[in-house]
């Protein structure tokens, strides 16, 4: 990614937010908001601050109908399992921005939501803790079998004893993903007296006393317990399938609460039942139910030692009330400031308030000479840029713009009609 920032007036205000008395060139009370699954109060009350007008959907949309909410919606918030599809983007000519208030965004179509000027908000941060959290808690679980006593029990079966049970204190947790979650977890995981390693396709330090491995393999061959903190993409897919699962040792515990398409659950299912893995935990799946109730299908169903969970990694109160307030945060930031941090797939942007202009935002694909073409209708205008903010993308660029207010109603008109631009807006 590129950036630039050019100035001829200088910034008269530090502050990157405009203040609360600023006239927005598209009255705030006719901002359509649609919040969809459940999403947590704390957002809705952040919404509702600024005055925008809110709808609530606890569950999940289809396609189809949501296809027949989004035509006055402006922002778009859901979860993991409504999706953003071509079909759903061209019957939403106003929207302006969607925020998954989650982690992932496979759910959302990325590469059309760019073309069409959309960021995309996301929350990587705020289900952190509950994630490391269930992990630790399968860890020790694991290690004393107690998904299967207290199964045991609730048939009414008393089988009281040791074998097969163990302390993880001494043991050691191979952690495959060193991030956020990744190295949460080893701080928690030190505090119990295991050993821990942990592998990462870039190179960062760990924290304590962790040690890094050199490969994938290095860890699988040293792991009691191994557990996957890796994003879904092409290079992820499947990375732990029959060579890996041989790799690891005889009675290791395999956890994989990132993406369900990281494992290749019918080669742990026979690794399972034939004794060389001693047990494993599974949060996420390849495939998942649209709706609570029944209907899951799963290779590990019925298996000894296997801790089945419905995506349940961030479902936590505090998780959600975090999630809630951070991507909510980044949509009315984008809203009232055009500023773009924290977006998933447009360049990341913030400029400081500039008082007695109007802020223009463009978006544009990304060729040779829009910039130079922007700055000959501000010539040719003698408007007077204030701030000048560029970053772009492989596909697309993005420009702030503050300008004095008697020039921007004419230079806005002209960028938008030139060839390049996607989206042009005055934001105030």
């Amino acid at each position: 990614m590129e950036r630039m920032t050019l100035g001829s007036g200088g910034v008269s205000r530090l502050s990157t937010s405009p203040p609360a008395d600023t006239q927005f060139s598209f009255p705030k009370a006719k901002i359509e908001v649609l919040l969809l699954e459940n999403i947590h109060s704390s957002a809705v009350e952040m919404f509702e601050a600024e005055g925008f007008n809110i709808r609530t959907i606890s569950k999940a949309l289809s396609e189809a109908e949501l296809v027949q909410a989004m035509e006055a919606v402006h922002i778009l918030g859901l979860r993991s399992k409504s999706k953003v599809t071509p079909a759903v983007l061209a019957a939403a000519p106003r929207l302006m921005a969607v925020g998954c208030f989650c982690i992932g965004t496979d759910q959302v179509d990325l590469g059309l939501t760019e073309m069409r000027g959309i960021p995309v908000f996301n929350a990587p941060f705020s289900n952190t803790r509950s994630v490391a959290e269930l992990v630790l808690a399968e860890v020790i679980a694991l290690s004393r079998r107690l998904g299967d006593v207290s199964a045991s029990m609730h048939q009414g079966v008393w089988n009281k004893s040791a074998s097969g049970c163990y302390e993880v204190r001494g043991k050691t947790l191979g952690i495959v993903g060193y991030g956020h979650i990744g190295s949460q977890l080893s701080i928690l995981a030190e505090a119990l007296g295991m050993n821990v390693i942990y592998w990462d396709v870039v190179p960062v330090l760990g924290l304590s006393r962790t040690v890094a491995c050199e490969s994938l393999e290095d860890l699988l061959s040293k792991a009691d317990f191994v557990t996957l903190h890796v994003p879904r993409s092409d290079a992820t897919r499947n990375m732990i399938g029959a060579p890996q699962l041989a790799a690891m040792k005889e009675g290791a515990f395999l956890i994989n609460a990132s993406r369900g398409t990281v494992v290749d659950l019918n080669a742990l299912a026979d690794a399972l039942r034939s004794g060389h893995l001693g047990g494993a935990a599974v949060d996420v799946y390849p495939t998942e139910p649209a709706k609570n109730g029944p209907g899951f299908e799963s290779p590990l169903r019925g298996l000894p030692n296997v801790l089945l969970t419905p995506h349940i990694g961030g479902s936590t109160v505090e998780a959600q009330h975090m999630i809630g307030r951070e991507v909510a945060t980044s949509l009315i930031r984008y809203v009232n400031e055009g500023t773009t941090l924290a977006s998933v797939n447009f360049p990341t942007l913030e400029m400081p308030f500039s008082s007695g202009t109007h802020r223009i935002l463009n978006v544009h694909r990304n060729v040779p000479g829009v910039l130079r073409d922007i700055n000959v209708i501000f010539a040719e205008q003698s408007a007077n840029v204030r701030t000048q903010v560029l970053g772009t993308s492989k596909e697309i660029g993005y420009l702030i713009v503050d300008v004095d207010r008697y020039h921007s109603d004419e230079t806005k008109k002209a960028i938008s009609d030139l060839e390049t631009s996607i989206k042009t807006r005055i934001l105030y």
